[in-house]
């Protein structure tokens, strides 16, 4: 009897770790699959992670946000430990998209055509007064490359513009779905 009800919850607890481990990668999915698709121009810095191999982390024009561009503002207090930041992007000329207001919320209106908002975290302690640049955390700062790739696409990067082609659910997560040199896909992220 003791046997089989350490087989049981054996059984149980292994069921409840392959079921969380699907529901994020449901997630995510979801957001690759659905999600509104932009193009972000990238800034590079190029780092090596000893477990995963190459990667370039990514910088964007929506990783410096001036406090004056933030509506919802209280001037002269501090960031919160909820630190979210919803950035609204809009669609330029070039086809890369660029930050056009900020909340420290949800924004007072939803996005327009060629608009999309993408939800960033912000640490607590930052100071909220003119001229303080905020640099959320967007979660897609990283993209990992094949071993090896990882220079060469850096020195690239210095060259000519890169992007990326990122996914944006409804409630601001983004989830980066391919790196682009100009008009062509270098790596594209699968979607499971």
């Amino acid at each position: 009897m003791k046997g089989k009800g350490l087989i049981v919850s054996a059984l149980v607890l292994a069921l409840v770790q392959i079921g969380f481990l699907s529901w994020i990668i449901a997630g995510r999915a979801a957001i690759l699959r659905n999600g509104q698709e932009v193009l972000l121009k990238v800034e590079p810095v190029d780092p090596h992670d000893l477990l995963r191999g190459d990667y370039v982390f990514l910088s964007y024009e929506i990783s410096r946000i001036p406090v004056e561009v933030i509506a919802d503002v209280p001037v002269g207090k501090l960031t919160t430990d909820d630190g979210r930041l919803t950035v609204r992007i809009k669609k330029a000329d070039d086809g890369y998209w660029r930050p056009a207001a900020a909340w420290l919320g949800t924004p007072s209106s939803p996005p327009g055509a060629e608009e999309a908002d993408i939800a960033g975290h912000i640490a607590a302690g930052w100071q909220l007064t003119p001229g303080t640049t905020l640099s959320p955390d967007y979660g897609i700062e990283r993209f990992y490359l094949p071993e090896g790739e990882g220079l060469a696409i850096e020195k690239d990067m210095r060259v000519r513009p890169f992007g990326i082609r990122a996914a944006i659910a409804a409630n601001g997560t983004a989830q980066i779905k391919a790196l682009v040199d100009g008009e062509r896909t270098l790596f594209e992220e699968p979607m499971y």
